[in-house]
């Protein structure tokens, strides 16, 4: 029998709805909080299907707007109106309709022609906007993540060396054969977070997760099993499915 250890907060709900729900809330509490603490809230936002509903659900929420700053976990090397952008999914499902200000919305340029300057740019200005330090480094109040059916997390793919840059807090991750170039927060800058709320929903995310949450794995194999260390919060939100029980 496999050890499972779940590190952080499982909250297991019966569908994607009830997560969404489930999944809005927490990042409600994880932003008034910031606000509360220090005047302003840091937020970083993946892009995938699991986590719309819950950025859909979050545009109708009591937020002071002014007062977050948006951020994104990863982007696709396309530009923001493809529909595989990060950014282009969250500005339908939440900028645009909760109002948030230009001036707060801080994306990753997917589109630019050398993206290892645009991971170097990226970087800059994270260290020069996320006033929130924890042992030298940018803090970000919040991470949404998710996870993907082959384990990864972020842009930290299963056999991409891209999961062991510890020099950078943002790098350029290259295309393969499958997969287009991508930018990415690196393990130190997603460690860094005071907290991360992770939605992972439907049947085919259940063998990741369970890789996940084995007490002993690899990361070259499931990358996201660097969630595990991060030093914040961590509360999971799954579906049924999810968790192997639809």
């Amino acid at each position: 029998m496999v050890t499972k250890v779940v590190p952080g907060l499982l909250i297991a709900t019966q569908d994607a709805a009830q997560a969404a729900h489930e999944a809005c809330g927490r990042i409600t509490k994880s932003i008034h909080d910031a606000i509360r603490d220090r005047g302003t809230a840091t937020i970083a936002l993946s892009g995938g299907s699991s986590p719309l509903d819950a950025y859909r659900l979050l545009a109708k929420a009591t937020i002071d707007w002014h007062k977050v700053h948006v951020y994104w976990v990863d982007e696709r090397g396309v530009p923001p109106t493809h529909d595989r952008s990060n950014y282009g999914q969250a500005q339908k499902a939440l900028l645009a309709p909760a109002g948030i200000p230009e001036s707060n919305i801080h994306r990753m340029h997917g589109e630019a022609t050398d993206l290892a300057t645009a991971a170097s740019d990226y970087e800059a200005e994270l260290r020069e906007t996320v006033k929130a330090k924890l042992g030298g480094l940018p803090s970000l109040d919040l991470l949404v993540m998710g996870i993907g059916d082959d384990g990864h997390t972020a842009s930290l793919f299963p056999g991409d060396r891209t999961m062991y840059v510890t020099d950078k807090l943002v790098a350029a991750v290259p295309a393969t054969a499958d997969r287009e170039a991508r930018l990415t927060l690196t393990t130190p800058m997603l460690e860094n977070a005071r907290a991360s709320v992770v939605i992972v929903l439907g049947k085919g995310k259940h063998p990741a997760l369970e890789r996940i949450w084995a007490a002993n794995g690899a990361l070259d194999e499931t990358p996201a099993r660097v969630i595990r260390n991060f030093r914040g919060s961590i509360c999971w939100v799954i579906d049924r499915a999810a968790g192997g029980m639809g």
